[in-house]
């Protein structure tokens, strides 16, 4: 059964080599580009991928050019991959037996092995993403940070298998982590939209996203980062928060 790898691509030569050698043994790869200014296209050629186009306009994620990527390829299967994932040999090998043993169903959540200040991060794994399933009838929510819908059922693979793990190469520094919290808690707040937060949810909730991050997700076994990390993601809910509230001071109902 053939498979088509679809990365989207915005000015994503940093790491595309590295991500193109690592999916070049598949069926198909298309590289929808949102108008890339650096050397993105190029390399794409290079590689022989398929190379589509998706307008940037005011997009400040990939997620609008995700079902027109994956209606752009060929495949029966569509395999998603970021432009900073690396896809291991032994995770090919799988999805090609999957698709052979595939019993009605219709998708699969990979999971993918994430970094923080330069260390593999145990509060992140397993971060399961659905990113392997059937083209016909995907579609995929424009919002940052969501899944696609696909036509069926779909099942995991086991945490314990890290070998099949997407490879992240992004290693968010403490900037980046701030920079993009103002960024995706907009995208947050409009899913929210019309919901209300009391005086305890503004302390409850981003006590309990640290208790989550640094203990029930075992962010304590990544020693200081794991630690900074839970108190990122804190700041991530009160913001959230914040800027909810802000909007019922704004537009007093």
């Amino acid at each position: 059964m053939a498979i088509s790898v679809v990365i989207n691509t915005y000015n994503a030569e940093k790491h595309l080599k590295k991500v193109l050698d690592s999916v070049k043994n598949f069926d198909e790869i298309v590289i929808c580009d949102m108008e890339s200014t650096d050397n993105t296209v190029s390399i794409a050629n290079e590689y022989g991928c398929k190379v589509v186009t998706f307008p940037k306009g005011d997009c400040v994620s990939a997620e609008p050019a995700r079902t027109f990527a994956i209606q752009s390829a060929s495949s029966e299967w569509v395999l998603v991959v970021d432009a900073d994932e690396i896809v291991s040999d032994e995770l090919r090998k799988y999805l090609y037996d999957f698709t052979r043993k595939n019993n009605n169903t219709a998708g699969l959540w990979i999971p993918r092995k994430n970094y923080f200040m330069g260390q593999f991060m145990h509060a992140f794994y397993p971060d399961y993403i659905l990113r392997f399933f059937k083209r016909e009838g995907t579609v995929w929510p424009a919002e940052v940070h969501t899944f696609p819908t696909v036509q069926g059922p779909t099942t995991k693979i086991p945490r314990k298998r890290k070998d099949l793990a997407f490879e992240h190469l992004a290693n968010d520094s403490v900037y980046d982590c701030i920079r993009k919290i103002n960024q995706y808690t907009e995208n947050e707040v409009k899913k929210k939209s019309g919901k209300h937060y009391g005086a305890a949810a503004l302390i409850f909730k981003p006590a309990f996203r640290f208790f989550k991050a640094y203990i029930l997700k075992k962010g304590f076994l990544d020693g200081k980062a794991g630690f900074i990390n839970a108190c990122i993601q804190a700041v991530y809910q009160i913001t959230m928060l914040g800027k909810i509230v802000e909007k019922e001071y704004q537009n007093p109902s």
